[in-house]
């Protein structure tokens, strides 16, 4: 890679990430990129291989790997968009109990994990790998000066727990793009259509089957549109059959943007069931944005993003009855909704939109690129 891209004094993000807006940190960086900070580069490294790093303003880093590449010779932020940071499986989620990984990353725990809870990968060269990654990024996250911005305060809590000094990190929520096209709060005509939305990828920690088994319990009435594909979409179609559902729920499979806005348009609210724990949880910002109350599970920093009775409904993860009537009190209170759909909306505005987030993010830039120089 020849230098001379680098011959202005710019701050360029480093991501493996796809700059498509797919999903989660792919849709949060995207928008970052379309924000267009002003001495931004609008190029996002892929690596930092060969490259004399002392040409940077400022390299902000979005995926961990990427850290093994930095050389110390310009400042450097690191964002923490997901837990493989410290844990080597990627989920902090024991998907054959069903519970939330309460341990912090340790050759003798994660082995254990990998073995005896069946959690990730369980082939020997693929887990040797994943525990010398983790072990060689926490390693670098003490040794360097880096800053850390976390997405939630439980991101935070999950990266001091496993060594990084609390005085490298900084919490810093997520932001989203509010839609260009215009959004209006909850009406009652489209509230009396019924329609839940759940918006995702189809794999087994994201909780649809959890929703699907739920929908029996509720009114007839109520559809279900699903907007994501996965690998576990096979298995819940025919889950989905045998419930009886088939009549009541519409898979849409990957949705651009246009089909996405009218999705959320058409509900009266946005089911959130991860039983993972979410770092941060965007599709959360996504219904605010759109004026449409969420109801989602209370794990992760999820609870960060959403006030429980104010902008949303949180229910613990697995319980199908709390669900259920979490669904039918907003599908029986059309005011309810709408009236949290608009408080959703103002949270939004005050404080998570992309322009209060890039504020904050100047702000931590100006003072690292400082610290640095002095």
């Amino acid at each position: 890679m020849s230098q001379d891209i680098f011959d202005e004094k710019l701050i360029y993000h480093c991501s493996g990430f796809e700059i498509n807006g797919s999903g989660g940190a792919e849709t949060y960086l995207t928008s970052l990129i379309n924000h267009q900070l002003p001495g931004v580069s609008d190029r996002v490294l892929k690596s930092l291989q060969n490259v004399d790093q002392s040409q940077f303003k400022l390299v902000h880093i979005h995926s961990p790997d990427l850290l093994l590449g930095i050389t110390g010779k310009c400042p450097v932020v690191f964002t923490v968009h997901n837990h493989s940071t410290y844990c080597p499986s990627g989920t902090k989620y024991l998907a054959g109990q069903g519970v939330v990984c309460e341990r912090n990353f340790s050759y003798l725990g994660c082995t254990w994990g990998k073995v005896v809870d069946g959690c990730g990968s369980r082939r020997p060269q693929r887990a040797v790998k994943e525990f010398l990654h983790s072990q060689q990024v926490l390693n670098i996250l003490n040794n360097l000066k880096i800053t850390v911005v976390a997405n939630s305060n439980y991101v935070r809590e999950q990266l001091i727990k496993n060594g990084v000094s609390s005085e490298k990190i900084i919490t810093l929520r997520c932001g989203t793009s509010v839609p260009p096209i215009g959004t209006k709060p909850l009406s009652l005509e489209i509230h009396q259509n019924h329609r839940i939305l759940f918006v995702g990828r189809i794999v087994p920690d994201k909780g649809l089957e959890w929703l699907l088994k739920t929908l029996v319990h509720t009114n007839p009435r109520i559809h279900l549109d699903i907007a994501g594909e996965g690998w576990d979409k096979l298995r819940l179609e025919k889950l989905a059959s045998s419930l009886g559902l088939n009549n009541r729920i519409t898979w849409h499979g990957w949705c651009e943007a246009d089909k996405l806005n009218t999705l959320y348009q058409q509900c009266f609210a946005v089911i959130f069931p991860s039983v993972w724990p979410e770092p941060a949880g965007l599709v959360t910002l996504e219904a605010y944005a759109r004026y449409r109350p969420v109801i989602a599970s209370a794990v992760g920093g999820i609870p960060e993003h959403l006030r429980d009775r104010e902008t949303g409904i949180l229910v613990p993860a697995n319980d199908i009855k709390k669900l259920a009537d979490a669904i039918t009190e907003l599908d029986t209170d059309y005011q309810k909704s709408r009236q949290i759909g608009e408080q959703g909306h103002a949270f939004l505005m005050k404080e998570l939109t992309m322009d209060v987030h890039v504020k904050h993010l100047q702000e931590i830039y100006e003072k690292i690129i400082y610290d640095f120089s002095i």
